[in-house]
């Protein structure tokens, strides 16, 4: 596995913002779109802590909301990748998304307990547009609720295209956030294909701000869940690592940075602003991925900052 020192100047930078509790318990940390000073940060600012707070570990069933149209091979991308992460028996070759993963067990989960991690797939619903198609952070918090995750899991609300969500683009693509009292985790993650690709879904779509260049091929031919992709891998590595708020991350409760979040736009070995880094690209379809899955799928995974070396960790 490739690691190499985070770069100090970063032009859009990909961070998690502790926002207040929602009416449910909720605390949403958000994946944002920020400018940093590099000035403001000291030579060790990027290192993330462990708080002392709960990791989830074991067996972790994981719902889907589907919220929102989506198609049958939508939904197979997105399912194909959760069935991906700790599935090593189904032969993925190397480097895989089994592997992404336990990387995270690696550096996180296993340095509070020896218990080995597990996504376990469970019910899945479809709510249509229930309730519209706009949302604020807050229904997505309640519709969460709803989907009878048992304690100790994660609860995925995925919006379609169509669906426009408080923030969505304007400042943030995704967010994880938590019901304490009830245990729960959930994860909102949105398909911005024809809101903000460029804020979203890079290195799938031309950029939105910073260096221009052309933009890669996604592997499994959709823009849109390309980009849900890479930010449900960011959230969900928060979500295990940091599902509380009391876990692992960096800097203060107000505005920390968690495991993936801290390396923004790293994909590749030698990344840098509008370079997402070396990629494997597929010889058939010319698309770039760093991780092989479940059913021949290929992805594109965000690095994950090794809290030990100070280092972004990629998969090549």
């Amino acid at each position: 596995m490739a690691s190499f020192s985070l770069p100090k100047s970063i032009l859009a930078l990909l961070v998690i913002l502790t926002l207040a509790s929602s009416s449910l318990g909720a605390r949403p940390r958000k994946l944002d779109v920020w400018i940093p000073n590099p000035n403001d940060y000291p030579d060790d600012s990027y290192l993330l802590k462990y708080h002392n707070g709960e990791v989830l570990q074991g067996n972790i069933p994981v719902y889907i909301i589907w919220y929102g149209d989506f198609s049958s091979p939508q939904k197979s991308i997105i399912i194909d990748f959760l069935n991906s992460l700790t599935s090593s028996t189904w032969g993925q070759s190397n480097p895989s998304v089994a592997q992404w993963w336990s990387t995270i067990d690696q550096l996180y989960l296993s340095k509070v307990s020896n218990q080995q991690t597990q996504i376990n797939l469970g019910n899945q619903i479809d709510w249509s547009y229930w309730w519209g198609k706009y949302l604020t952070m807050s229904q997505i918090a309640q519709i969460a609720s709803n989907a009878g995750t048992p304690r100790g899991g994660i609860t995925l609300v995925l919006t379609a295209k169509d669906v426009t969500v408080e923030e969505f683009c304007s400042s943030h693509c995704a967010f994880h956030g938590s019901d304490q009292s009830a245990g729960t985790t959930f994860i909102w993650v949105g398909n911005s294909e024809s809101q903000c690709p460029g804020q979203c879904a890079w290195p799938f779509h031309q950029p939105l701000y910073g260096p221009q260049s052309p933009p890669l091929v996604p592997p499994n031919g959709d823009v849109g869940i390309e980009g849900m992709i890479i930010n449900l891998a960011s959230m969900l590595a928060g979500a295990v690592s940091n599902p509380f708020g009391n876990g692992y991350y960096q800097g203060s409760t107000e505005a920390p940075m968690e495991a993936c979040t801290a390396c923004p736009g790293v994909y590749g070995r030698g990344a840098y602003p509008g370079y997402a880094g070396q990629l494997w690209t597929d010889s058939t379809t010319g698309a770039s991925y760093n991780a092989n899955g479940f059913n021949g799928r290929e992805y594109l995974l965000p690095a994950i900052f090794d809290p030990t070396m100070a280092t972004c960790s990629t998969l090549n």
